[in-house]
């Protein structure tokens, strides 16, 4: 099995936050994927850059695709952890690519679209993302995809603990939206401490985050 790294460019205005970076021209939203959704509350972390936070959250007042929305906190340099509810009108990619076998990398926009970077177990699954956008009217491009060793068989600079992790947190349904799986029972699991496992996959992620970009510029040259 050949697993990938993939980047899709998605657009349709109501994918969630769409109206508020279309409000705020100068925001840059990306996601926090080492918090994803808190299970309990059903919140969604993002970092934020603004150069007028007022008018981002202007924005967020006026997009239906926000309900409840809280700044976590906020730097000096214009730069804010905010987290967010979705109404029933959101429309949200991450699930579409969880149901795909799918993990989310990244995620940020580019304007009034969204870069999504994926790994998947194989090529074939990204059928799956292209159907359902199809069913949906949402504009979908392929940016870039990577092809690498299978996840258990690779190293991609992954210490054995941060594998480990990563594939019991995989098969648990951790990384899906909602998630199917606390941390405390990732970590449960592979028998450490919550604040062990959370660093296991922050660092896990950051490794095949590193990796790949390794790799596109290897190609590159």
């Amino acid at each position: 099995m050949t697993d990938i790294k993939a980047v899709v460019r998605i657009e349709r205005p109501d994918i969630v936050l769409t109206e508020t970076v279309t409000h705020d021209r100068t925001s840059n939203v990306r996601s926090v994927s080492e918090a994803g959704t808190d299970p309990t509350s059903g919140k969604f972390f993002y970092r934020v850059e603004s150069s007028d936070f007022c008018q981002f959250e202007a924005g967020l007042r006026n997009d239906h695709t926000v309900g409840e929305f809280e700044q976590v906190i906020e730097t000096r340099d214009g730069k804010a952890i905010y987290s967010f509810e979705y109404t029933d009108e959101a429309k949200v990619f991450s699930p579409v690519i969880s149901t795909a076998n799918g993990v989310v990398l990244d995620m940020e926009n580019d304007e009034s679209a969204w870069i999504f970077t994926v790994w998947m177990p194989e090529r074939t699954n990204l059928a799956n993302l292209w159907d359902h956008a199809r069913r949906h009217d949402i504009d979908i491009e392929l940016l870039h995809v990577n092809e690498y060793a299978s996840l258990g068989n690779t190293d991609a600079g992954l210490t054995d603990s941060q594998r480990e992790a990563l594939l019991v947190a995989f098969e648990a349904g951790y990384f899906e939206e909602p998630r199917n799986a606390t941390l405390g029972e990732v970590a449960a699991e592979l028998d450490i401490s919550q604040p062990a496992a959370g660093g296991l996959l922050r660092r896990g992620i950051e490794r095949l985050i590193v990796s790949s970009l390794t790799e596109d510029s290897e190609r590159t040259d």
